[in-house]
């Protein structure tokens, strides 16, 4: 680890151990269930890390249709897990929410294969018999996909229907994924491990994801308040990666006791080799960082493939004011 980072993070815990703060309740809706990839939040509960910032944290799991971001809009949560397609719809529509951070460095979308099939290549996949993926990312990554590669096309298309059958039963078959979810069942399930392609590491298709989002006038009325949770977040994050995860874990199951021990060690691992967190502009500039090229790039990049309107002020999606000082970054690789 760099020692200025170092510096910076043992003493912004040192200022937190200070009880300078009353405990400010604040909640804050993931938007899936419990699970490694919300760890670090849950390690900011369980090793007192919210506490020592004075706050009174309450994590909100989501789920299948989850209300998480209505909540937001309407003020019944403080603090909101989601991403950059969300909040820049959202200036679109003249909702006022602002993304104070972003811990995914790389949304964890993946395509997968079978081994061995000639997929060599992301190119490669579009060789596929059928590409299984749902609504979502048809209408989203794959018209992204298509324009960069013209043989992606609608043909192969098959909607996922949320279990492995229809692409374990073609060897031929792509499809969608989560990094840390899919491909460990086509381990547990059928015994090999697929082919995995992190569709953000293949190009302008980055947007962050995993992000604290938050209302623009709460946060003008409760600038203390969003700096706190935002630094101890990214110290969560970083205690749960690189230090003892055991209690948050045991908080996540509590949560989702479908949860397993080995499907949460098979998230952190993929996260670490993945750079989920740690990677790019989090390298030195610390977890959760997020810039303004990064921002007009990605926005840039889509809107003139028409998954955006033009015209949009993707300013108004967020703030880099509480991220981007080198809190909470590991560097020993």
């Amino acid at each position: 680890m760099h020692a200025s980072i170092k510096t910076t993070i043992l003493a912004a815990m040192a200022l937190a151990a200070t009880p300078a703060f009353a405990q400010d309740k604040v909640t804050f809706a993931t938007n899936w269930l419990a699970q490694a990839e919300h760890g670090g939040y849950y390690q900011a509960v369980a090793d007192g890390t919210y506490e020592k910032y004075g706050l009174d944290v309450t994590i909100m799991p989501g789920g299948p249709q989850s209300p998480g971001r209505p909540l937001l809009i309407s003020g019944q949560v403080q603090f909101y897990m989601g991403g950059s397609g969300g909040a820049i719809n959202a200036v679109k529509e003249g909702i006022p929410t602002i993304t104070l951070a972003s811990i995914f460095q790389k949304d964890p979308q993946i395509l997968m294969a079978h081994p061995d099939e000639g997929f060599d290549t992301f190119e490669s996949l579009a060789d596929a018999s059928k590409i299984i993926m749902g609504a979502d990312g048809f209408a989203g990554y794959y018209v992204w996909m298509k324009a960069k590669w013209p043989a992606f096309v609608d043909e192969k298309y098959e909607p996922y229907q949320f279990n492995p059958a229809s692409f374990l039963s073609d060897t031929k078959a792509v499809q969608q994924g989560y990094l840390t979810s899919e491909p460990y069942e086509i381990e547990r399930q059928a015994g090999f491990a697929p082919v995995v392609y992190l569709i953000a590491d293949q190009g302008e298709y980055n947007g962050y994801s995993t992000t604290i989002e938050a209302m623009k006038p709460w946060v003008e009325e409760n600038p203390d308040v969003a700096k706190r949770f935002v630094e101890a977040s990214i110290i969560g994050w970083y205690n749960y990666l690189y230090g003892d995860n055991t209690a948050a874990n045991e908080l996540i199951q509590s949560d989702n006791p479908e949860m397993t021990d080995e499907q949460i060690a098979f998230s952190i691992a993929k996260m670490k080799e993945y750079g989920i967190v740690v990677s790019g502009d989090a390298e030195d500039k610390g977890i959760g960082c997020m810039t303004d090229e990064r921002w007009k790039s990605y926005y840039d990049a889509m809107a003139a493939i028409g998954l955006y309107d033009t015209g949009i002020d993707v300013t108004q999606a967020y703030t880099t004011e509480y991220v981007c000082q080198g809190l909470g970054t590991d560097l020993v690789k």
